[in-house]
């Protein structure tokens, strides 16, 4: 929206105005069960398996490399598939500062597509913990929560 240095330049197009004529709605239906896996060269498969094994987790946010890729190890995908089928939402984020995830685009980021991860597309970290804490709170169905997470509800992603 922004970029600081001496000055800050404005992005007005990137900056999402609200309806006016939409009344505020307070969201108190919040879950906070929700970590992040940052992922870096030499991770070990026990840091990945306790992040995953979280008690009462219900959501993680994937750090991934670049446009969504990950390492290339048999056990890491299966960690993530084992814990997408216990119904732990697996969200895909580039720890790039700019720039969106694209699933499936290289061979690592196919893989984490079939072991049931799903992409952030260009949000930020931000954004993306306090998405999952409203859609965990309030939505009835993992189904509605990974279709809300497809798209912009207030701004937060330029996709969708």
């Amino acid at each position: 929206m922004a970029k600081a240095g001496v000055h800050i330049k404005y992005f007005r197009s990137y900056i999402h105005y609200p309806d006016i004529d939409t009344k505020l709605r307070v969201r108190t239906q919040i879950d906070q069960n929700v970590a992040v896996l940052k992922l870096f060269p030499g991770i070990t498969r026990s840091t990945v398996h306790a992040i995953l094994n979280i008690s009462g987790i219900k959501a993680i946010i994937l750090e991934s490399f670049g446009a969504g890729n990950a390492p290339r190890l048999d056990w890491f995908f299966q960690e993530l598939k084992e814990a997408s089928e216990r119904g732990i939402l697996i969200i895909n984020k580039s720890q790039c500062s700019t720039g969106t995830v694209e699933m499936g685009r290289y061979e690592t980021s196919l893989n984490l597509v079939n072991a049931g991860v799903i992409s952030g597309y260009d949000c930020t970290t931000e954004a993306i913990i306090a998405k999952l804490m409203c859609l965990l709170g309030e939505c009835s169905s993992q189904a509605e929560i990974r279709h809300k997470l497809s798209i912009s509800l207030c701004g937060e992603m330029t996709l969708g």
